[in-house]
């Protein structure tokens, strides 16, 4: 009896082993079809306090294989949440984006690419993917998806969406989450929506445009046509920042939160002689002479103006008898890079005054006009025909 007793007592000893262990396992579960009445359905199995679980998930004709597999993974998921931190989660495409990717990205991300970014993953990529497996999305179906958004959406959309599916999925390969990343050759579709077209002022509208504001806002609209400023740069300036004859740029603002630059790196800007008159008799009339105080404060002089309501107050209705509405901020930056370049700036110096690499300034901002490429093909025709002309006397 007592020999029984142990080996009772052992064998129940092992069964909860057996069970602490197999509760603390991570585990995906099993899909099973059985006949339920004279519906085939989809039967999930796993495991949970030491017995095994089943539920059937729904009909065979009204869920697909794919769906079931969600169904599961969302009975799994609190269940393995109180695994062993080696264990490997299940997420659908959604849910990692949720809970892993976008977290993982907002602690380096300024607040305008949040504000930018973030829509665009949500409506286009978790709407499309969003219930499905992580790992069941193939390479194929994310480029039907480009193709098929290419036909809406401009070229740099599309190419957002291939940069973001191609970040979610090697976020999730170095958790460990997918064996590799099916979004590493994805292509952007050669028809695309064509976009808004933006071109920089020219020389006669530089004039144009600044004839029509008043001191402040000329001297801002200057700061970004001849210094290459950001607007939330040009609004968080202090006067503590404001030397002789350049300004720091330590900080930018945007719809009301402070932050760093956005290459994260304070600069140095320096000034033109318009800009340093202009600067010159505006601070004459703000007449405050605190270090942090806003250069462009509004009603209340803790806080500076915001760019929404200035455009639509001020920029908007009087740049509109101008027919110059169209250049926003945006554009003055476009235009400081390309007349820059027209007029025989250094490039690298022209990127350091903006905040730029070199590569995007020339890439995005820098546009030549017709007058350069003129200039360019009468210089090469001048070069071959010398060549000819040496040549032929020789």
């Amino acid at each position: 009896m007592l020999v029984s007793s142990t080996c009772q007592n052992s064998a129940s000893t092992a069964q909860e082993r057996e069970s602490t262990m197999r509760r603390k396992r991570f585990q995906r579960g099993s899909l099973q079809q059985r006949k339920h009445g004279r519906h085939k359905v989809w039967v999930g199995c796993w495991y949970e306090s030491g017995g095994r679980k089943s539920k059937v998930l729904g009909r065979c004709s009204q869920m697909t294989q794919s769906d079931a597999e969600v169904a599961l993974a969302a009975i799994l998921f609190p269940i393995n949440q109180r695994t062993s931190p080696s264990a490997r989660p299940t997420y659908t495409f959604g849910q990692f984006v949720e809970h892993v990717y976008l977290p993982h990205c907002r602690r380096t991300w300024k607040g305008s690419t949040e504000l930018t970014t973030v829509p665009i993953i949500n409506n286009h990529l978790v709407q499309a993917f969003g219930n499905r497996p992580l790992g069941s999305v193939a390479r194929t179906e994310m480029q039907d998806l480009l193709e098929a958004k290419a036909a809406t959406l401009s070229r740099s959309v599309v190419s957002h969406l291939r940069w973001s599916l191609t970040a979610i999925y090697k976020l999730a390969i170095s958790d460990g989450l997918v064996d590799h990343n099916p979004a590493s050759e994805l292509r952007i579709p050669r028809s695309c929506k064509a976009g808004r077209q933006i071109r920089p002022l020219t020389e006669k509208e530089v004039h144009q445009y600044l004839d029509v504001l008043d001191l402040p806002e000329r001297l801002m609209a200057r700061l970004a046509i001849f210094e290459g400023l950001r607007p939330g740069e040009v609004l968080a300036l202090r006067l503590g920042a404001v030397e002789r004859e350049a300004i720091w740029i330590r900080e930018r603002v945007y719809q009301g939160k402070f932050d760093t630059p956005k290459n994260g790196k304070a600069r140095e800007v320096a000034l033109s002689d318009g800009t340093i008159a202009d600067m010159r008799t505006w601070l004459g009339i703000c007449g405050s002479a605190k270090p942090d105080a806003f250069v462009f404060p509004s009603e209340n002089p803790a806080s500076p103006l915001d760019m929404g309501n200035l455009w639509r107050r001020t920029f908007g209705p009087r740049l509109a008898k101008a027919g110059l509405r169209w250049a926003t901020f945006q554009v003055l930056r476009k235009t400081n890079a390309t007349l820059s370049r027209k007029a025989g700036v250094d490039a690298k110096v022209s990127a350091d005054q903006r905040g730029h690499g070199l590569g995007v300034s020339m890439e995005v901002y820098t546009i030549s006009d017709r007058q350069q490429k003129r200039e360019a093909v009468k210089k090469l025709e001048s070069a071959v025909t010398r060549k000819r002309q040496r040549r032929l006397s020789a």
